[in-house]
């Protein structure tokens, strides 16, 4: 009977202790894989973000905020106004963010970079990188404009897609996407120089 008591307890031990065993290792491989997990997860969803104020120009009411986002090679922007007269708004980028002149022009013209004709954004017949559009405000002079590129960057290396250093222009009118170089868009209500 002490026999059989005994080989039931070595057997129980060998099985404790080779579970023990295994399970520990199987946890090691797993806390290795998760850490690698991670830090590959953050190089590869880096996020620049890039938030500012936009303030009156040329005697106007129109304040707002702009923000950029960069992640996995776009460049998302939100702006938001306010003090607008009611109906559509041309937004651009401007080549110089500098926007200590009463009316912005201290700005300079629109960013072109790769120095096509001023157009709608995304034609074949050329047009502006800083060439965003039109946007519209309501009756109590709100509004707001998302646009997302891959042909942008913050703060990278490229002269032809780096936004930093310039700055984001709101018009009086309506941008016509033909008449050059600007599209007849009126006076510079609103300007936030784009600093990093």
């Amino acid at each position: 009977m002490k026999t059989l008591k005994l080989a039931v307890l070595t057997f129980l031990s060998i099985a404790v202790f080779s579970c023990k065993g295994e399970k520990k290792e199987a946890t090691d491989q797993e806390d290795t894989t998760e850490t690698v997990e991670t830090v590959e997860k953050k190089e590869e969803d880096k996020t620049i973000t890039l938030s500012f104020a936009l303030e009156p120009k040329s005697d106007s009411k129109v304040s707002g905020k702009v923000t950029f986002t960069e992640s996995e090679g776009m460049v998302n922007m939100v702006a938001d106004l306010t003090g607008l007269s009611e109906g559509e708004h041309a937004i651009h980028i401007h080549e110089k963010a500098d926007c200590s002149s009463p009316d912005g022009k201290s700005t300079g013209g629109h960013w072109n970079p790769t120095m096509e004709p001023h157009g709608k954004w995304g034609v074949k017949e050329g047009y502006h990188k800083g060439d965003i559009g039109n946007f519209k405000a309501d009756a109590d002079g709100t509004g707001s404009i998302t646009f997302a590129t891959n042909e942008w960057c913050i703060g990278c290396d490229d002269d032809k897609k780096n936004i930093v250093g310039k700055a984001i222009i709101v018009h009086q009118g309506t941008d016509d996407f033909t008449s050059q170089p600007s599209g007849a868009a009126g006076s510079r209500v609103s300007c936030g120089g784009i600093i990093q």
